[in-house]
């Protein structure tokens, strides 16, 4: 569980990465922060380190220069002091070489004989104890001092071993020296620097010290100034959540006089407006849905009557005059339209309320399409129109309202067989584990882009002056495709001029599931389309 939760941190840190702008602000602030703090540091601890160098090593070139003035002097002295010892002029040189550096304690000295000269070796070295002036003195800075012709220094940086195992950093100096009568000597002073690398050390620390102070207290006040700023937005967006979840009383609280407060102002303002408006808007839907469902409830009695009337005059066409009995029958064609719009503007007025039940029961689609096909037969045979039924078997069953669905296929048929032009008309009937598929198709008149996307639109007509043999209302599409969303389902179109059209309704075979593709293709790639295609 420990590993399960480890692999995981990362894509919660992504995903709070990408849902929290506070976290990105603040980390984008800090991240740049510690960058400029850095080179800015590290800039400032160079320069600090190189000034401190500096300044202890023109120290130590000046001490040196005085003490090889002072040795100097100390050696000419001897020529001008008959029988003065050598070696009490180096010892005494070597004193004052001490005293005129003027340097802490532990600067170590060292006064060698340049090798190679003719002559007695007087006087002999002087070496600090515990210096080895083969360690401390490079070979190269020996033969800068041995090859000089005037009185110049020469330094170099070394490091010095410390008893206990460490490294001290340090500036070693030559210098020549001329001893009468014994030739030259090279004047070295080594200058430990540990006091300065100390000093370095506490400045460096104390100087990341702050940085790091610095770029906390950076994020500290990012973090306050976006909290302050993405709290009202935060706000703002929950807020307006709420009000497109359908609570249009939410609002955002409003405090002070600053630009969050007028946001806050405005956005109340364009709520309440928006909250007049949907209640305006819903008061007129629901008072002309009451009028439409009225009205239809009111018509049914009067229509009920002119239908009994229509049809005793029906009935008795025959012994009308010509005239009147082609009047009648008129009569009676448009009772029939009419009752059929009543009964659809009903259906419709009951989707419009929300006020739709649904009787679903296991169905066989199969037999569903066949029956449908059995009620509009007449239909198909007036107009000289072959339906065929293309069902290659599988899950055919599903959970529908039969009765709904049957309406759908009675629709789509007897649209088909209005604009089929008296040609074949294929039904495909598919299905998977999850959908079922039914599909229409037809090879009339077909229909553009733009008549494809308001077909479904109520009492639109492709093509109003059009004659229609089923007397439809307008409605029939529209209706059907409420029928479809009521299932979960769709009902999609597919067109072309000249070459038909499709229309295929897909349904979940269990209520409450969610479709992701279509057993069909749309339209259909089949043997009967093939067949059908050179017709």
């Amino acid at each position: 569980m420990r590993y399960l939760t480890w692999r995981t941190w990362p894509v919660r840190a992504q995903r709070l990465w990408r849902s929290s702008l506070q976290v990105r602000t603040v980390t984008i602030s800090v991240v740049m922060s510690t960058i400029a703090v850095g080179i800015i540091g590290a800039y400032m601890s160079f320069s600090v380190g190189a000034n401190l160098f500096d300044t202890r090593l023109q120290d130590a070139l000046a001490a040196s220069e005085r003490s090889n003035v002072v040795a100097q002097t100390r050696f000419d002295a001897t020529q001008q002091t008959a029988g003065l010892d050598l070696d009490v002029a180096m010892k005494s040189a070597s004193t004052a070489v001490q005293q005129a550096a003027s340097t802490p304690a532990g600067t170590d000295i060292a006064i060698l004989r340049t090798p190679g000269q003719a002559g007695v070796r007087l006087p002999v070295d002087v070496v600090s104890p515990g210096l080895d002036p083969d360690v401390a003195i490079s070979p190269e800075l020996r033969e800068q001092v041995e090859s000089s012709t005037e009185r110049r220094l020469y330094w170099q940086s070394i490091s010095l071993e410390r008893e206990d195992g460490g490294v001290d950093p340090a500036v070693v100096v030559g210098s020549v020296l001329d001893v009468p009568t014994s030739g030259q000597y090279e004047l070295y002073l080594v200058y430990n620097l540990s006091d300065t690398e100390q000093a370095l050390s506490f400045v460096q620390g104390t100087l990341w010290l702050g940085m790091a102070s610095l770029v906390i207290l950076i994020g500290a006040v990012t973090y306050t100034v976006v909290r302050l700023i993405v709290a009202p937005v935060r706000t703002a967006a929950e807020t307006s959540e709420r009000l497109a979840a359908g609570e249009l009383e939410v609002r955002i609280p409003e405090r002070g006089e600053d630009v969050i407060a007028t946001l806050a102002r405005s956005f109340n303002g364009m709520a309440d407006s928006l909250q007049r408006q949907i209640t305006k808007l819903a008061t007129l839907s629901q008072v002309q849905q009451r009028f439409v469902s009225d009205v239809s409830h009111e018509l049914r009695t009067p229509l009920t009557t002119i239908r009994l009337a229509s049809d005793v005059l029906y009935d008795q066409r025959e012994t009308f005059p010509a005239a009147t009995a082609r009047t009648t029958e008129l009569l009676h064609t448009q009772v029939q339209r009419f009752e059929l719009l009543l009964a659809d503007l009903l259906e419709m007025s009951r989707y419009d309320a929300g006020a739709v039940d649904m009787e679903l029961e296991p169905t066989n689609l199969v037999r569903l399409v066949e029956d449908a096909m059995e009620a509009v037969e007449t239909l198909s045979a007036s107009k000289g129109t072959e339906l065929r039924l293309e069902a290659p078997g599988g899950y055919f069953e599903a959970e529908v309202d039969a009765r709904r669905i049957r309406r759908i296929l009675q629709n789509l048929l007897a649209n088909a067989i209005d604009h089929g032009e008296g040609k074949p008309i294929v039904v495909y009937v598919d299905s998977n584990e999850a959908a079922v598929a039914i599909a229409v198709r037809d090879y009339g008149v077909g229909m553009s882009t733009t008549a494809m996307e308001r077909v479904f639109d109520r009492f639109w007509r492709a093509d109003p002056s059009r004659q229609r043999s089923t007397g439809g209302t307008g409605l029939g599409l529209a209706i059907s495709l409420e029928d479809a969303a009521l299932h979960g389902g769709w009902l999609e179109v597919w067109s072309a001029p000249g070459e038909g059209s499709c229309f295929r309704l897909t349904l979940p075979r269990r209520r409450g599931e969610t479709l992701t593709e279509s057993p069909l293709d749309l339209p259909p790639v089949g043997a009967a389309a093939k067949e059908d295609a050179d017709v």
